[in-house]
């Protein structure tokens, strides 16, 4: 039997993936990563450099926004909080064509070269000294 591109096919993955979400906001609930003695690990680059990586934060951001506190969110990882919005989108184009009437403003952000830029110029910019730059790191 040959497999096609169809929904059902390529959609398997979504199960276990919105399980995982789900179980991850669900802790998230219940733990704060900004406890010590917290279940979530902390980043291994910044354990090995002293530096923040572009994902540095990104727990405590996704726990702000948990408990309803965007502000804090943004100050934890900026990008992310920014880039949520368009990930769904971003998924679904992935999964089959987008409506003519939505692709063509979806094609421009869907480059992997765009978001790879964003990512490593996040990241340089983020473990820059003076401000605005260190307004990008993560606050304690």
């Amino acid at each position: 039997m040959q497999l096609t591109r169809s929904w059902f096919v390529h959609g398997l993955w979504i199960v276990p993936v919105l399980a995982t979400l789900a179980l991850g906001l669900w802790l998230l609930t219940l733990f704060d990563p900004n406890q010590p003695g917290s279940p979530f690990p902390g980043c291994a680059f910044r354990s090995w450099t002293g530096l923040f990586c572009p994902g540095c934060g990104a727990t405590r951001a996704i726990h702000a926004l948990v408990h309803a506190d965007p502000a804090k969110a943004l100050r934890m990882n900026a990008l992310l909080i920014l880039s949520l919005p368009v990930l769904p989108l971003l998924i679904m184009r992935l999964l089959k064509p987008l409506p003519a009437q939505i692709d063509p403003w979806i094609r421009p952000i869907a480059n992997l070269w765009l978001w790879l830029g964003l990512y490593v110029g996040f990241g340089v910019a983020r473990n820059l000294p003076w401000p605005p730059f260190t307004w990008l790191a993560p606050v304690s």
